[in-house]
């Protein structure tokens, strides 16, 4: 192992018994692991973080950080690695370390299905052999010229497969973790990029058990066949035999159940066995647990369970064990003199050209655009753990000495990096999407215009479908034809711990194609899409899932954007609160509320804010029995006029009572004299403009239901929209005109209404004035007891300064605060 060895200078005792009784504890195994797992974790935290703002994935602080600890900066102090690292103790950091690799190249395999992968379009597959082809071909060029000069005394033949396969990788989990964190994953080139690495991957590691069998020790060349046929032998057993298990342990969980502790344990059991028949025959024990990652069935509970439960540790704990592990064996300093640093520019070089050239050519002759051409080829250059890997293994079989071994681990680190940044230096997503507004951008104008409505609903969980879906029914009205047009968006964390097989399992209905997409109805995602699928057969809406994934703090762009490509008249956000069994408000999560906070104040349409009190009930109904009592409190102002019109639309449906109730002050009315602290954003006063457009509103409401009543028969007595008018004189009177209607079942009113009597209702300081004043005052207010859901809707109003929220500009300005960028 590099300058330490790999050979122990004795034996040590595993524990010590403490300073006090004279020991060192430094001198013991377990204690001095402990120490080196700790400084592991600080020092690669600390450089991830650091990198953080250049969006590099982690893998790249994990392997900066191994070779700082190796002897190629901290190792260069002999006191330092005889006390930290001392040769004795790496047989048992180095034991531990494979152990957690082992694990992870079970996930791995995980996030590949064979078969699916004949069903990857030919583009993608395309692509993914010339990434192959022409990196491995110039790999073997590139060996024989090391190998005349720093790779001199090498095995020939091993050496060119290692090479080869060295510069033909592309790092599947590192791709996935880039795609998402740039905001790529679910657009058409993250699937092309996913689907062209999943290809990749499973051609790199048939290579490498290839080099593996053929780097053997045996002098004789039938003992490299007799490894190979052994391998295969070891394969089909698993295919025919093994798999069959698995799929019968998959079947016994099911979801929404927990996952039982014997099958884990059968599972990791099977991983360790599968590992220790594959390092017995010769190729390597991550063989193993690859080739059972792979035949271990995709759909079900069961696969995400297992995930959930084994990578926390294996990705944070074990994995910069590895990295430090390879680190030790890095030494920068071997590479002296022009002659090596110019090996390692022509290895750089023939590592980029030849997957981004390859890539690049094959693409534009598939008719792909130029600059999704070229970050195509910066994903595929994507090097990480698997290039570490291969390059240990080579390294601990004598395949490459010391200085090959430094050069291609920079060569990794390099490719690696330049990724994030060559890519949105070539490609802006945002040059697709046409700037300026989009017409429709409200209901009102919708209505108005008379064309198909497109809403978007956004949700956490999949709680918040029952509720979504009696929402939908009750929007899609009936007086109209396809006149509904739904996206349902899935709001998914991206989280440091979330992994390739999480992130493209979520996103796998979008139209990932190395997805097994034959069995749907098994996953919560799944459960997701068919619920969805079945209300669109029942109700003719075109209700189509997405997901967003993304960080916490960004995922409101994901959102905006995704609005704005999609021409959406609103989005509907579900409250960051829940109602408890006792009726009292709980916290979901109170990231949730910062998210509702920046669509409303970025979004390029209008948003309302779902306060859900069970509106979804427990199941869907039939739409002949569905029955809603819905209320719309107008004060007067934009975002009432929104409301008003949404609810108009949804008094379509025949089993919709809407009740507009609309509050006059009279003459002596006199607001509080209460500081307006309820809102961030006070409401502006009630303009001749605004208060002529509500007048509007309300005679085209009179004429709609004077129009509806000469049209029923006499046998209906009962108005579908009933119009009510209060005279109030103060506050109080607001407060208990409300409560007569508080047995509906949803009320829905605008966030920043006008006028005097809106304005006599802050009186209460609230911690969510994204409710706005009538909000607050439904949903925590002791002077209205309801148990009605609300609907809090703000109108979008074209507004130069898009920080500005609530502040009406005139109704002619038309510029879009939205930047024209592209979404997932």
């Amino acid at each position: 192992m590099g300058t330490n060895g790999t050979t122990c200078s004795g034996t040590m005792k595993a524990t010590s018994n403490g300073v006090f009784q004279g020991d060192d504890p430094l001198h013991y195994a377990l204690p001095l692991l402990i120490l080196q797992i700790c400084i592991v974790l600080l020092l690669t935290r600390v450089l991830a973080f650091l990198l953080r703002p250049l969006r590099q994935p982690r893998v790249i602080a994990e392997i900066v950080g191994g070779i700082l600890l190796g002897p190629s900066a901290l190792g260069k102090s002999s006191k330092f690695l005889n006390t930290v690292f001392p040769a004795k103790s790496l047989t048992v950091l180095d034991t531990l370390a494979n152990l957690g690799l082992i694990f992870f190249l079970f996930l791995v395999g995980l996030e590949l299905d064979p078969k699916s992968l004949k069903r990857t379009g030919k583009k993608a597959l395309s692509i993914a052999l010339a990434g192959i082809t022409l990196p491995f071909i110039l790999g073997i060029g590139t060996s024989f010229v090391l190998r005349g000069s720093v790779a001199d005394g090498v095995s020939k033949a091993p050496f060119l497969v290692f090479m080869g396969v060295a510069l033909s990788i592309t790092a599947f989990p590192v791709l996935a973790r880039i795609l998402a964190e740039i905001k790529l994953l679910t657009t058409d080139i993250g699937k092309i990029a996913l689907s062209a690495a999943a290809v990749n991957d499973v051609a790199a590691w048939i290579l490498l058990a290839l080099a593996v069998a053929l780097s053997g020790d045996g002098n004789s060349p039938l003992t490299s066949l007799w490894v190979f046929l052994a391998g295969c032998g070891f394969v089909l057993f698993c295919i025919y035999a093994v798999q069959p298990g698995i799929k019968w342990i998959a079947k016994r969980c099911p979801e929404g159940e927990p996952v039982k502790e014997q099958y884990v344990c059968y599972t990791l059991g099977i991983v360790l066995a599968a590992s220790f028949v594959t390092d017995l025959i010769g190729i390597h024990a991550l063989f193993g647990a690859f080739v059972i990652g792979v035949i271990f069935p995709k759909e079900g509970n069961f696969a995400n369970s297992l995930v959930e439960k084994v990578e926390d540790l294996v990705s944070g704990l074990f994995l910069p064990l590895y990295f430090v592990s390879s680190g030790l064996k890095t030494d920068v300093a071997t590479i002296q003199g022009a002659q090596s640093w110019g090996l390692l520019v022509l290895v750089i070089f023939t590592a980029c050209f030849g997957k981004i050239v390859g890539t690049v050519g094959v693409s534009l002759y598939c008719k792909v655009p130029l600059d999704q051409s070229l970050a195509l080829g910066f994903l595929m250059n994507t090097k990480g753990l698997v290039e570490l890997i291969v390059l240990n293994i080579g390294k601990d079989r004598g395949v490459l000495n010391d200085q090959v071994f430094a050069i291609m681990v920079l060569m990794a680190i390099f490719t690696t990096f330049m990724t994030t940044p060559l890519v949105l230096a070539v490609y802006k997503p945002g040059k697709s999407i046409t700037k300026g507004n989009f017409k429709n951008q409200t209901v009102e104008e919708t209505n108005q215009s008379n064309k198909p409505l497109r809403l978007m609903f956004c949700f956490h969980s999949i709680m918040n479908i029952p509720t979504i879906v009696n929402l939908i029914e009750a929007s899609r009205g009936t007086n109209r034809k396809e006149s509904l047009s739904v996206y349902a968006m899935h709001l998914m964390e991206l989280s440091e711990r979330s992994s390739a097989i999480l992130m493209a399992h979520k996103v796998r209905k979008n139209g990932l194609p190395f997805w097994n997409k034959d069995k749907p109805g098994t996953s919560s995602s799944d459960m997701v899409v068919v619920a969805f699928e079945a209300f669109r057969r029942l109700s003719r809406v075109s209700v189509r899932p997405m997901t967003a994934i993304s960080a916490i703090s960004t995922i409101h762009e994901d959102i905006c954007r995704s609005a704005e490509r999609k021409s959406v008249g609103m989005v509907i956000l579900p409250f960051h609160k829940h109602v408890r069994l006792d009726r009292t408000w709980e916290t979901t999560r109170n990231d949730y509320r910062s998210i509702n906070k920046k669509v409303m104040d970025e979004s390029p349409c209008s948003v309302a804010i779902l306060v859900d009190r069970g509106l979804g009930g427990t199941t869907r109904v039939a739409s002949s029995d569905f029955s809603l009592a819905i209320t719309v409190l107008f004060f007067g102002g934009n975002d009432d006029r929104e409301a008003l019109a949404f609810a108009v639309r949804m008094a379509e449906h025949p089993g919709i009572t809407l009740t507009v109730v609309r509050f006059i002050p009279s003459e002596e009315f006199k607001p509080e004299n209460v500081k307006l602290e309820i809102t961030e954003d006070q409401a502006g006063s009630c303009s001749g403009e605004t208060r002529l457009t509500d007048i509007e509103a309300i005679t085209e409401l009179k004429a709609k239901i004077k129009e509806q009543d000469t049209s029923r028969s006499d046998s209906d007595s009962v108005s579908q929209i009933v119009y009510e008018e209060i005279i109030v004189k103060c506050h109080e009177e607001v407060c208990e005109a409300i409560k007569e209607y508080s047995r509906s079942n949803l009320f829905l009113v605008g966030k920043s209404p006008d006028g005097s009597v809106a304005s006599g209702l802050n009186v209460l300081r609230s911690d969510t004035p994204e409710l706005g004043p009538v909000g607050n005052l439904l949903t925590s207010s002791e002077s209205v007891s309801t148990v009605a859901s609300v609907l809090v809707v703000q109108q979008y109003v074209a507004r130069c300064d898009s920080h500005v929220v609530g502040v009406l500009k005139s109704a002619t300005e038309e510029e879009s605060p939205v930047k024209d960028t592209e979404s997932p």
